[in-house]
């Protein structure tokens, strides 16, 4: 300051003055660019308009709106895969809930796995949902405490975060996780820290090998992608279309923006399904009790989505505002959980179902009871390892038999039981219809809370 003064020739107390006033811009400067470096950090939340609001309101509280819903999906365009994509749809808006559901996209290479969870995940708000493909082990213990709280996590393959499938599971079954590390302040002291990240998440991701991925199918719905040749020509159809340039990419884009502006205004909100009781599964399904847990969130998640349609009510001890379940909301979940159902009963992978399942139609179209591998291949068109493994899961599991022919002393293949898929469907069927039965009976009981 007093050479200032002096190369200036003013008194030191004008550049006293001058140099507090300067620093104290600096530091406003200083907190401005920190402010908005916070901001820019900060994920991006959509305001809804006064008419946006009106809309989705509206369409929550539309009758059928689990059918209005699987509409408008379609309109955003998703083609086919009616059943999976209404179902990958609700799971991902149970991520609302304190007991997010999960899936898994099962299906061959290139059938359109990631397509179609990538095609329902747009419906999802930006700021709902991240994306990953590749993770390191740690990654996840990096996120800040509540960074991933009700958040969907969509894994483009498994197979690229195979080293964080395992904290993946604890945030699915804890819905927290914990690491202690080893950390160093600026003295040099040497602290232990626990690094912790709370859920609830709800996570999405596909692969082709169902069965190395089995402690998370355990706690995922299984979702097998449409690989018949229908679905085939459904996507070249609409490829062409879209190649043509006869797709409505506006009514894709406003059936988008409903649907996401729909999730937007669901509240968290408690729900009680006093019918729980009688929600019994059928005997054949495998892993009951974890599947049991599955059946009840995902009526919950049904019920939660038509939010806008029930009455709040209101716990009389605690004052919890809270919804209940309705009869329809098990009738839809019972539609669309038979599928699921289904396959978390069967005794052989989903690709070995697939082909089993080919092979009765392809049997029963030829009028034929016997089959060798080299006419499967050839009509089937199938590689000779791919249906050496089928055929030979097939085998342990007495789905096949081998069967020894007569005339010429060569041995040939025969299926043990043409009907039992579809008598196992019937079971399931049967089961819970039984429930709905039950349930009805029971509301009609006057004595009945």
């Amino acid at each position: 300051m007093r050479k200032c003064a002096e190369r200036l020739e003013v008194g030191t107390s004008v550049i006293r003055k001058d140099l507090q006033s300067l620093t104290r811009e600096l530091e406003n400067h200083r907190f401005l660019l920190i402010d908005n470096e916070t901001q820019s950090q900060q994920p991006f939340t959509k305001q809804l308009s006064a008419r946006e609001q009106k809309e989705a309101e509206a369409f929550l509280k539309s009758k059928n709106l689990l059918e209005k819903t699987n509409e408008l999906i379609g309109k955003s365009g998703v083609i086919g895969e009616v059943d999976n994509r209404l179902l990958m749809y609700l799971i991902f808006t149970s991520r609302k809930t304190n007991n997010p559901l999960h899936c898994i996209s099962l299906g061959s290479s290139g059938v359109g796995k990631t397509h179609l969870q990538s095609k329902v995940s747009e419906l999802i708000p930006e700021e709902d949902k991240i994306e990953i493909t590749v993770l390191s082990a740690n990654a996840f213990y990096y996120f800040n405490r509540t960074e991933l709280q009700h958040k969907l996590i969509l894994i483009e393959d498994l197979d690229g975060a195979e080293s964080v499938l395992y904290p993946l599971r604890e945030l699915q079954s804890k819905k927290r996780i914990t690491k202690t590390v080893v950390h160093k302040d600026r003295k040099g002291n040497t602290k232990t820290i626990h690094l912790t990240v709370e859920g609830p998440v709800s996570v999405a991701g596909c692969t082709t090998q169902e069965s190395i991925y089995e402690d998370n199918s355990n706690r995922s719905f299984l979702l097998y992608i449409d690989e018949s040749a229908e679905q085939d020509i459904r996507i070249m159809n609409y490829q062409r279309a879209v190649s043509a340039g006869q797709v409505n990419e506006q009514e894709q884009h406003t059936s988008r923006e409903l649907l996401q502006n729909c999730q937007r205004i669901l509240k968290p909100i408690k729900v009680i399904n006093p019918y729980a009781e009688y929600l019994e599964l059928p005997q054949s399904v495998f892993k009951p009790r974890r599947t049991n847990s599955h059946y009840l969130q995902f009526i919950e998640a049904i019920t939660f989505y038509c939010q806008w349609q029930r009455q709040k009510e209101y716990d009389e001890i605690t004052g919890e505002e809270y919804i209940e379940t309705t009869i329809e909301d098990i009738q839809e979940a019972n539609a669309l959980i038979t599928e699921v159902l289904l396959r978390k009963s069967d005794t052989i992978t989903g690709a070995t179902r697939n082909h089993l399942e080919t092979l009765k139609t392809y049997l029963k179209t030829n009028n034929q009871t016997t089959f060798t591998n080299s006419e499967i291949r050839r009509q089937l068109r199938i590689k000779e390892s791919t249906l050496r493994n089928y055929h030979k899961q097939l085998l342990a599991e007495d789905y096949i038999k081998r069967v020894k022919k007569v005339k010429t002393k060569s041995y040939c293949f025969e299926i043990v039981d043409v009907d039992e898929y579809k008598n196992l469907k019937e079971q399931i069927d049967k089961a819970l219809h039984n429930c709905i039965t039950q349930i009805q009976v029971a509301s009609s009981q006057p004595t009945r809370k």
